[in-house]
């Protein structure tokens, strides 16, 4: 009897082991669908008020006169529904045209991107024989040409464009950075406009610290042309 008795004992504590161990994986997976909900509902809020920022850049690009926001990289401050939104606007004038500039700026680009000379030399070439038979409709085409890294495209990335047709960016409207790298004079005016093709980035942070991050190459349209004051070329979140 004391034998059936302690074998019964061994199996309830078994039995209890083995319910302990499934109501602690049960715990953490409630812990980790909990936490991933979270994270989910983060994402698209601050997804939300990173459009949202868009949105209000757009709103103020076609403002009149003096409350126009240009297009100079000025990072402009909002709330949004308790998010805080940073936005700002580049022309992709001040940019350098993938399809119209001589290879010898594409050079300077890539060697201060950290391209080699052969690398670079490698990669111009490239660009001018595809030019040749088919001009780049998006950047990422830039991305797949012979010789180039996706380290050097990711740091020329902010420079590059296919959009504005210039051979040269425009010196009022180049970064700092760029104006540097090609050589551009100075300019010390005031901003010009940006004409209608423009680059806003937004980006939205939650009270908790969640961020959320947009980029978004878009054409103006004219007020007569109806539906969206815009036409998206290129978004990136």
């Amino acid at each position: 009897m004391s034998r059936q008795r302690g074998a019964a004992l061994l199996l309830v504590l078994w039995v209890v082991g083995l319910l302990s161990v499934l109501l602690g994986g049960l715990a953490v997976s409630v812990q980790l669908q909990q936490r991933q909900a979270r994270w989910q509902g983060n994402q698209t809020q601050a997804g939300l008020a990173a459009q949202a920022g868009f949105n209000l850049a757009v709103a103020y690009l076609l403002r009149d006169g003096q409350a126009r926001w240009l297009a100079d990289g000025q990072v402009h401050v909002a709330d949004f529904a308790g998010s805080t939104l940073h936005i700002s606007v580049v022309s992709e004038r001040g940019k350098l045209d993938l399809n119209a500039t001589p290879s010898t700026s594409l050079a300077k680009l890539l060697r201060a991107s950290g391209a080699t000379a052969e690398r670079s030399k490698i990669i111009t070439q490239a660009l001018r024989t595809r030019r040749n038979q088919v001009p780049l409709r998006m950047l990422e085409e830039f991305r797949e040409l012979p010789g180039m890294s996706y380290a050097v495209y990711d740091r020329a990335l902010p420079f590059i464009t296919v959009w504005s047709g210039n051979a040269q960016p425009d010196p009022s409207l180049a970064s700092p950075t760029l104006a540097g790298v090609l050589g551009l004079p100075r300019y010390h005016g005031p901003t010009p406009d940006g004409g209608p093709i423009l680059t806003v980035t937004s980006q939205a942070t939650l009270p908790g610290g969640f961020q959320s991050r947009l980029k978004a190459t878009f054409v103006l349209l004219p007020a007569y042309a109806g539906g969206k004051p815009y036409r998206v070329l290129r978004w990136q979140d």
